[in-house]
């Protein structure tokens, strides 16, 4: 049976069509280490709830089996995610980056918009984007204006507002790197 909580998959921004779901070793291991939680952890306890929530009669009106029957096909469509996610995951490893004078998949890097105001970013996965730790997708706008550009590069980035130019300032892999 469907209902309105199956209906997505989840709240992760889907990949374009042909697009690789490139990732860093650490997003990597995050997935496979929140998928191992969920299935060794989490949906053992709930599923004692629930087994024990419903032996207690009538169902209807069982908020612990409610909760529980609700929790478990959250638990299960996140597993689902995970386990789409992982198997169709590239890792790429930006400590292996060679090509360090330029912008690629796993760099951090610092620049300036028109205003001299820096920012710093590292261009990781889809999956593994928080901006507020100043990591952004790599399909992102500011990532695609500066994937494959050099320090002293000025791009443009598209913007609802329209194009803004940025300079690049510096760029940084690995243990370098850290943010």
């Amino acid at each position: 049976m469907n209902t309105p909580d199956d209906d997505s998959e989840d709240d992760a921004p889907e990949l374009p069509p042909g697009v690789k779901n490139y990732i860093t070793p650490q997003g990597f291991g995050r997935l496979q280490e929140e998928l191992r939680h969920l299935a060794r952890v989490e949906r053992p306890k709930v599923v004692e709830v629930v087994s024990w929530a419903a032996g207690n009669g009538d169902r209807s009106e069982n908020g612990d089996y409610i909760y529980g029957k609700k929790r478990l096909r959250e638990i299960d469509r996140r597993i689902r995610f995970l386990t789409k996610r992982i198997e169709a995951a590239e890792v790429v490893d930006p400590a292996r980056q060679s090509g360090r004078d330029q912008i690629f998949f796993g760099a951090t890097v610092t620049y300036a918009n028109g205003r001299g105001e820096e920012n710093t970013v590292t261009i990781v996965g889809v999956d593994e984007a928080n901006l507020e730790r100043g990591r952004v997708s790599w399909i992102s706008p500011i990532a695609r204006a500066l994937l494959k550009a050099h320090e002293g590069d000025v791009v443009t980035v598209r913007t609802p507002a329209g194009g803004e130019a940025i300079e690049v300032v510096a760029i940084r892999y690995g243990a370098d790197a850290s943010t």
